[in-house]
């Protein structure tokens, strides 16, 4: 595997990549009333092999199912805590997550986010995309996607 694109390798460690004809991977869905329901045609997260796929989470209450919409910090803070949520239903932990995509609003708000961030992922933090975008859904200043491995 030393010789495969650094892309690839996730997906033949999940057994998503076979050969033709051959059955497609399993693949299970994971689901909690702990985070927010899906809103459209997604998961929460979705295993296959040893991977957990998490969908982005929004600053949702998932007892008032109502949108956080106050300062940066408490949106992460909630976006952190529906992704943990999801992660105790598939009995994971914040240590499991390898990867993750931040989606925010305002890059000016990144030091306050950044600072959140670092309290949920304090020891072997995973690897990180951040990328400022036009728009979120229901107007959000963030939105965090993650993949963990068992």
């Amino acid at each position: 595997m030393k010789n495969l694109p650094s892309l690839l390798i996730p997906l033949l460690a999940a057994g998503a990549l076979t050969s033709a004809g051959a059955a497609p991977p399993a693949k299970d869905i994971v689901a909690t009333k702990d985070a927010p329901a899906a809103v459209g045609p997604y998961s929460q997260a979705v295993r296959a092999g040893n991977l957990v796929f998490l969908a982005g989470q929004l600053p949702i209450d998932p007892k008032t199912n109502q949108t956080r919409n106050g300062a940066i910090e408490e949106q992460a803070a909630q976006v952190l805590d529906n992704l943990k949520a999801v992660l105790a239903a598939d009995g994971m932990t914040m240590d499991n997550v390898v990867s993750t995509t931040v989606y925010v609003k305002n890059l000016d708000d990144f030091p306050k986010l950044n600072a959140v961030y670092g309290k949920y992922f304090t020891d072997k933090p995973p690897a990180r995309a951040t990328v400022q975008v036009d728009r979120l859904p229901k107007d959000v200043a963030v939105e965090i996607s993650a993949i963990a491995v068992r």
